[in-house]
């Protein structure tokens, strides 16, 4: 008996309880979601200006190469497909892909484009595109390539 005590004393004093393990798990748990929150923050607050960068830049370089080689701008119809795949009747001056896959804004909602532009009708740029925003909808919250920055 007295050889089982030692035993277990012995035992005991090397590793770590369950209570332990269970502690130092629930720490850790809690600094990742902490840590998760944290990125989720910063991440979200650059949505808007991920899309803005896209409706005034991306976009913009992509169509501009797409009018070069193929001497206009996408039709509403056709829209920013027109990046991806030749249009019908264009296969012949068309150079593209111009962009890697189909423009889908922050929110996940697939961007707007028209030919000619309603809203931005200011120089060469005379196309309109846009982001819906965060609800999804047009309203006032989208961010298109005539707001200003």
């Amino acid at each position: 008996m007295k050889y089982s005590r030692q035993f277990n004393t012995a035992h005991r004093k090397g590793g770590f309880s369950l209570l332990e393990i269970l502690i130092a798990i629930a720490l850790v748990a809690l600094l990742a979601s902490v840590a998760l929150n944290q990125l989720t923050g910063i991440f979200g607050e650059n949505q808007e200006e991920a899309a803005r960068l896209f409706v005034t830049s991306n976009s913009e370089l992509a169509l501009t190469r797409y009018r070069l080689d193929v001497g206009n701008f996408p039709t509403t119809e056709q829209g920013l497909d027109a990046l991806l795949k030749a249009p019908a009747s264009k296969e012949n001056r068309w150079r593209g892909p111009y962009i890697k896959e189909s423009p889908i804004d922050p929110w996940g909602n697939p961007y707007q484009y028209r030919f000619p532009g309603s809203r931005n009708i200011s120089g060469n740029r005379s196309f309109d595109i846009w982001s819906l925003g965060l609800d999804g909808v047009e309203s006032g919250d989208d961010i298109g390539n005539w707001t200003s920055q």
